[in-house]
């Protein structure tokens, strides 16, 4: 009688955990949903201020530019954003992101270089915080970052940049690639590769006449472009988060009801035993009186 009652509060409390993971996959799957719409909406507009900066780079000849500035002491101060989610139940997101601007971490001490961290996402502080590796600044910009607000924080770093505070600034975020891939990267947002020396630099298809001159349109081009690769940034890191959460909570429905299935067949043949057993002693009683 123990066991059934104790395979009967299992079966609720599975139920119950099924219940919640179904909910909480629904709503992973509508943040996802909304996600994946705003992160498509930019990308385009992130891919051409690109292509533009190299046209109008190509067709200028050579540009001089402080956000184009390759620092001479080969970067012996960086700077390292680490975007990661504010909550768990994602799978291997916040793993993959934080082992590997951990392991990104050590391979810069070792070659000598100062690394000053900030992150983005309460599951890195905590990382962090176990691993004893100082922390900056923490920024929170939540589930539906603004641009005005991420603008705000691309600034500060085009500042402290240009103003010699560090040599590179670097992010480490997971890489939206398809709804079944995502892959942890770390990406340098500063200095840019100057377009005129990249080996993938567009020439010029025809003459330019610019109003205002190249040098001005590289000056508002350059940081605007510096604000969008950051924003986009954080629009695939949503992505993943939202998409890995929802898998990681489908896996766990999935795997709740399997569980549920198998406490209902043990339950019954607790069940069918108990009531064989007192069929029995019924009969042997009614033997022994007769």
């Amino acid at each position: 009688m123990a066991q059934i009652r104790e395979i009967k509060k299992r079966m609720v409390a599975v139920r119950t955990i099924q219940r919640i993971t179904k909910t909480m996959q629904m709503i992973a799957t509508a943040k996802f949903t909304g996600a994946q719409a705003r992160a498509r909406g930019t990308r385009p507009y992130t891919q051409k201020i690109r292509q533009l900066c190299a046209e109008v780079a190509a067709a200028a000849g050579d540009v001089e530019h402080p956000l184009l500035a390759a620092r001479t002491n080969a970067g012996k101060r960086e700077l390292l954003l680490v975007i990661s989610a504010d909550r768990g139940l994602c799978g291997a997101y916040n793993s993959s992101v934080l082992r590997t601007s951990l392991s990104h971490i050590r391979s810069q001490i070792k070659q000598s270089r100062e690394v000053v961290l900030e992150t983005a996402g309460k599951k890195a502080i905590g990382f962090f915080k176990f691993q004893k590796v100082a922390i900056l600044q923490k920024h929170s910009l939540g589930d539906k970052p603004t641009f005005a607000g991420v603008s705000a924080l691309a600034e500060q770093y085009i500042k402290a940049f240009t103003a010699g505070e560090y040599d590179s600034v670097k992010i480490v975020f997971m890489r939206f690639i398809t709804v079944s891939r995502q892959a942890p990267e770390v990406m340098q947002l500063l200095p840019l590769s100057n377009p005129t020396t990249a080996g993938s630099a567009p020439h010029a298809a025809a003459l330019y006449d610019f109003s205002p001159d190249a040098g001005e349109l590289l000056r508002d081009l350059l940081p605007r472009s510096v604000k969008v690769a950051l924003y986009q940034a954080f629009m695939d890191a949503i992505v993943s988060e939202n998409v890995m959460r929802m898998v990681a909570m489908k896996a766990a429905t999935d795997n709740a009801g399997g569980l549920g299935r198998t406490l209902k067949r043990n339950y019954n043949r607790a069940r069918q035993a108990r009531i064989t057993t007192e069929l029995t002693e019924i009969v042997s009683g009614a033997a022994a009186l007769g």
